[in-house]
């Protein structure tokens, strides 16, 4: 872990440790394609609906160091590239997560990338398109991306309004690649998968999930994601009851209004109830 929040650096992953992805289509494919074409890749969908889990299990796949970024209110270009720092009496310039994956050929992924301040799309032009290169203006240096580097963004354009979205300038430099919730079938896999529970509750969990994401007079910023069905199936296998787990990880994580809390509580009580 950098202290920037950052990871990466690491030597590549060897075979037997590729993170679990259930592919919904084909989106392994075009990433490999996009990668061995030295293409940038734009991954847009709802949260939780398993883009970050991809991107680990992509760079497993490829055999590359992977630095992921979580993007921010605050983070700034000199966040990404880099900045001279004071240590010992000198000042030494340290690089920032984006100029770090140049140099090691990684993959660099920026999550939710238009949460971070205007200025850091600016720096992601020239990577992102034929040049694959990265100026530091404060140095002079100009980087050129290896052969081996690719760079990856995220957001969720369901969430974003007018002021956070991606340029059409910015957009149309990358492969983009659509995600949304997994089909029934390929969702229970993945809860099964991750937590260790039995089919039968990854069967209610998955219900549950329908029956949430049908809801229209609810007032939600987001529905139940992939990942917190997961996280209900973990406390379920540790030995949480399944209406307390669904209660803690689903119902309160997607609500702080009572109201609704108690709607979404009625929903729960219901598909376990049916699934008994």
């Amino acid at each position: 872990m950098y202290r920037d929040g950052t990871t990466g650096g690491a030597p590549p992953v060897q075979a037997g440790t590729v993170p679990f992805y259930a592919e919904q289509a084909d989106e392994c494919l075009v990433f490999e394609h996009a990668f061995r074409q030295r293409l940038p890749v734009l991954l847009k969908g709802p949260t939780g609906c398993g883009k970050t889990r991809f991107v680990e299990h992509m760079a497993a796949r490829l055999q590359r160091p992977l630095v992921t970024v979580s993007c921010h209110d605050d983070l700034t270009a000199a966040d990404l590239v880099g900045r001279y720092l004071i240590g010992d009496g000198n000042t030494v310039w340290i690089d920032g997560p984006l100029a770090r994956a140049v140099r090691q050929g990684a993959i660099c992924y920026l999550d939710e990338v238009v949460e971070a301040r205007k200025d850091t799309t600016v720096v992601l032009h020239p990577l992102a398109d034929d040049r694959r290169q990265l100026p530091i203006e404060r140095t002079g240096e100009l980087l050129q991306a290896p052969p081996e580097f690719m760079l990856v963004v995220s957001y969720n354009p369901g969430y974003q309004n007018l002021l956070k979205s991606l340029k059409p300038s910015t957009r149309q430099r990358f492969v983009a690649l659509g995600f949304d919730y997994p089909v029934p079938e390929v969702e229970r896999r993945i809860i099964v998968a991750e937590s260790g529970v039995g089919e039968a509750l990854a069967t209610r969990l998955v219900k549950l999930s329908s029956a949430l994401r049908r809801l229209t007079d609810q007032d939600l910023e987001e529905t139940v994601s992939t990942r917190l069905l997961v996280v209900a199936a973990r406390l379920v296998a540790s030995g949480l009851p399944e209406l307390a787990a669904s209660r803690v990880a689903i119902v309160d994580a997607l609500t702080d209004d009572a109201e609704t809390a108690a709607a979404l509580n009625e929903v729960v009580l219901a598909a376990f109830h049916h699934g008994d």
